[in-house]
């Protein structure tokens, strides 16, 4: 009456194997590796290999391999994470502006592995060190900018189209007033805005058009900004070769960024936290020095101050328009280098059509003329009020470069000016990863070193293992045989959790870990369930092979029944959990859908080889 068919043997064969196989991966672990990608032409050569090999020997640093990838990269991998940061700012210094040198952790799992897809697990933040950053979007100076764009937009608007106009102004209550010249056609241009900004409500009032922003509109400029800064986040970094970031966002304005394996926090913080870009500004005529002392300053016109110093040791001013030719914004590509002409930093620009246009539009009318290339960066400080520190944002606004404009161009061309490579290459950097639609705030920031990752990844399998050593004693002592039979069963189901996890790409972390423990504990219940029942059908008489039949046949149900009250628990901390309790979600629900397998299927497998075959059976150990 134990019955076990064949096909089922053959798939619990093959759940063996493939879960062997697909968990292999994880018995090699990564190296720490310095990755070094090439920049503006640069070449990865034997030469510039031998070269890396020369600069790390000469600090002391010894690695284990230094290789050129197939995507044009050079790894070098090291022994330890101390010797990976100490390499890391050797060969920052050593290969200079043209490579771009970020940190990395390099498998060592055999082709034959990766050739069928198996991969190790990743391992997130808790158990490998890095950082973890929470960051606040300023959702206020996201409408500003937003508000700016709608004021210049509508300029644009009134000059294409001929209309008249005194003044584009913002006033507090969310609309801007746009004033117009007396005798305009005050009724065409209240269609002609309600015709190109079909989002925005308008309305006249004497000679002027008011423009309102509706709440939903706002909401959806803040929700906007938000998932941009999200996506300009990812793009930076991308740049920084980090491998396996969490960029995630939180509640309606922050966003949580980890950062695994990453240790050199300034460098992240200065280029994740950057709202660098840059700003291409006709310049106006007259004298600076005399607008500032009066006051009178051209109503086109604004005030800069150029990065240079004057003879007197301070800023020099200069006269910019209000209007914005082009900027980061409209960038499509950024490269740091030199110029070929003087030999200082520089980087080559290229613009997308809107930008390309207007750049062309503004050159072809202004050629002889001046031009100056603004930089634009929000930087935080901590400053001290009432003995308390307040954290404040100041925004500083330099002129690094004015030049004249010797000919017509428009998507390509050059910004010079820059004081270093290092700082022209930071630019390229940030203007190619876009910049942020609102500024952001670190608001927590925690780093775990990579030695307190090592010692939770061996607490956390040491927990997993005495659950799993209890289990074993415990189920063989009550349980003799059947014991065996059971911890058969949760061998397999733990090999069969660590395969589909890895398949699929999952990040281990601490409540991942406690996940799978508590997977152990579940699959136990389970086999309890059947183990007790087996036992109820001996005590009422049943014949063994029936009384295992029958335990297994009625155990199902209740099992099932169940587990399934806890995978729908898991789904719920997944959908809407965040971060840790997600990974947490993940290893309890892939595990309790093994474990029904397992615990039900595997050891009925298991006792009817042992049992089935023996037809006078008159006792079992259990």
């Amino acid at each position: 009456m134990l019955v076990y068919g064949r096909s089922k043997y053959i798939i619990a064969l093959l759940v063996l194997l493939l879960s062997t196989l697909y968990s292999l991966p994880n018995l090699y672990p990564q190296d720490p590796s310095v990755q070094i990608t090439p920049n503006r032409g640069a070449k990865v050569d034997a030469a510039f290999q031998a070269r890396v090999a020369d600069a790390l020997k000469a600090a002391g640093v010894t690695p284990k391999k230094i290789e050129i990838q197939g995507g044009g990269e050079l790894l070098v991998r090291l022994p330890t994470p101390d010797a990976q940061i100490r390499a890391s700012d050797v060969l920052r210094d050593a290969v200079g502006s043209n490579y771009v040198v970020a940190l990395n952790l390099a498998s060592t799992v055999p082709g034959w592995l990766r050739a069928v897809g198996a991969r190790p697990m990743l391992l997130g933040l808790d158990l490998q060190g890095g950082v973890h950053f929470l960051m606040q979007v300023d959702q206020k100076a996201a409408l500003q900018k937003r508000f700016e764009s709608y004021a210049e937009d509508l300029r644009v608007l009134m000059r294409e189209n001929r209309v008249r106009y005194e003044s584009v102004e913002r006033k507090p209550d969310n609309s801007i007033v746009v004033t117009l010249a007396p005798g305009a056609a005050i009724a065409d241009a209240q269609a002609l805005v309600a015709k190109n900004m079909p989002t925005l409500g308008t309305e006249v009032a004497g000679n002027s058009i008011v423009v309102r922003v509706p709440q939903s509109e706002i909401d959806k400029i803040t929700t906007d900004a938000i998932e941009r800064n999200v996506g300009t986040l990812r793009n930076r970094i991308n740049e920084l070769g980090v491998a396996e970031p969490v960029i995630q966002r939180q509640g309606n304005d922050r966003v949580v960024v980890e950062l695994p394996g990453v240790q050199d926090t300034a460098q992240a913080k200065r280029i994740l936290g950057a709202t660098a870009t840059l700003e291409y500004r006709g310049v106006v005529e007259g004298n600076a020095y005399d607008a500032v002392a009066s006051g009178n300053i051209p109503p086109e016109a604004r005030v800069y101050y150029r990065k240079e110093l004057g003879p007197d040791g301070k800023p020099v001013p200069i006269l910019l328009n209000k209007r914005v030719i082009a900027s980061g914004e409209q960038l499509v590509d950024a490269k740091s280098g030199y110029d070929s002409q003087s030999g200082t930093p520089m980087v080559s620009i290229t613009l997308n059509g809107v930008g390309g246009q207007r750049m062309f539009d503004y050159t072809s009318q202004n050629v002889g003329k001046p031009m100056a290339v603004v930089y634009i960066e929000r930087i935080p400080e901590v400053k001290k009020v009432n003995g308390q520190e307040v954290k404040t944002i100041r925004t500083s606004e330099q002129v690094i470069n004015v030049a004249t404009i010797q000919g017509v161009f428009s998507k390509q061309f050059q910004t010079t000016g820059l004081e270093s490579p290092k700082e022209a290459a930071d630019l390229a950097l940030l203007l190619r990863a876009g910049a942020l639609a609102a500024p952001m705030d670190f608001v927590e920031e925690r780093i775990v070193g990579p030695s307190l990752g090592a010692e939770n990844i061996q607490r956390g399998v040491e927990a997993v293992g005495y659950s799993f050593l209890f289990a074993l004693v415990f189920f063989l002592i009550y349980y003799r045989m059947f014991g065996i039979i059971t911890c058969l069963a949760l061998l397999l189901n733990l090999l069969v959790v660590l395969a589909i996890l890895s398949f699929m790409g999952a990040t281990m972390t601490l409540p991942g870990l406690a996940g799978i423990a508590l997977t152990v504990g579940m699959s136990v219940d389970a086999n309890v369930l059947i183990n007790e029942r087996i036992r109820e059908d001996l005590r009422l008489g049943l014949p063994p092979l029936t009384a295992i039949s029958e335990g297994y046949k009625r155990a199902t149900g209740t099992i099932m029944d169940a587990n399934m009250t806890t995978i729908l628990a898991g789904v719920a901390l997944f959908a809407f959990g965040t971060g840790p309790v997600k990974g947490f979600a993940v290893t309890l629900i892939v595990g309790i859908v093994t474990s029904m397998y397992t615990a039900v299927s595997v050891s009925r497998g298991i006792a009817a080889l042992i049992y089935g075959r023996r037809r006078k059976l008159q006792s079992i150990a259990i």
